[in-house]
């Protein structure tokens, strides 16, 4: 259901040896409108499910809850609510981030920049155009969010490729030093460009976890049973994986030791 968090950095925090990163998952895509919250997937059991006010709609019929599992349903789709907008924008720039780095590229590497960039702004636009259909403040489909994202790097990823080596090669065998200083610093001149805005996005997906494993203890918290089993709605958790080095503390191919690049 929010499988967008993949696009975002959603790290909690950091020790030496080890990062810790939120996980989300769930079954069920999400609509929202005026009056509920509803859930649904293509398979499984229960498919569908809408929660108005503390009640709930399970498949075929609205299913009798006691006190404390009414408020906990109203607190799901209050706290729902909340999140989504958050999402949303989250989503958003990891998009737009993705993007500028892009253009990045496509202004060090490129035989043609601007025709490159221009590449790039137009797949920007469609994609932007498909993630309005598929990720608002109301609804979320991971699928449609999944083909979209797909689409949009298969598009444009053959004519970037294309510049990327045709300005590469032009550079080499026309012997302009200028553009390959360029080249060998790329890397440098796009993390300096997108790790402020990705520190402030990593902010922001902090909050999206800790709303998220809220939602997530409110569901482990139900007291209703379909079927004999708890509905399971989703899964939000905090996983360890090993750190990823800084640039400053990772040698350069044919040194033994790192060098700083200074600020």
């Amino acid at each position: 259901m929010l499988g967008l968090l993949v696009l975002a950095p959603a790290a909690l925090a950091g020790a030496a040896e080890v990062d810790l990163h939120c996980d989300i998952d769930s079954d069920y895509d999400l609509t929202l409108n005026q009056r509920s919250l509803i859930l649904t997937r293509a398979s499984g059991t229960p498919r569908a499910l809408v929660m108005r006010q503390g009640r709930l709609f399970v498949d075929d019929e609205w299913v009798q809850l006691g006190a404390a599992d009414r408020e906990r349903i109203s607190r799901f789709e209050r706290d729902m609510r909340a999140t989504m907008p958050l999402a949303q924008a989250i989503g958003a720039e990891a998009v737009d981030i993705a993007f500028a780095a892009l253009g990045e590229v496509a202004t060090g590497f490129s035989s043609d920049p601007r025709s490159t960039r221009a590449t790039l702004d137009q797949a920007r636009r469609e994609l932007d155009a498909r993630l309005s259909r598929s990720v608002s403040a109301n609804r979320f489909d991971d699928e449609a969010l999944g083909r979209g994202i797909g689409e949009a790097v298969r598009d444009v990823l053959p004519t970037l490729l294309g510049d990327i080596v045709g300005g590469a090669l032009a550079a080499a065998f026309g012997g302009d030093t200028q553009r390959l200083r360029r080249l060998e610093n790329l890397d440098a001149r796009i993390e300096d460009a997108i790790q402020p805005r990705a520190r402030a996005l990593k902010v922001r997906a902090q909050d999206l976890c800790r709303r998220m494993r809220a939602l997530d203890r409110i569901d482990d918290d139900l007291e209703y049973r379909h079927q004999g089993r708890k509905l399971d709605l989703l899964e939000a958790r905090v996983v360890e994986r090993p750190a990823t080095p800084h640039r400053e503390d990772t040698p350069r191919a044919g040194t033994d030791s790192p060098e700083p690049r200074p600020r």
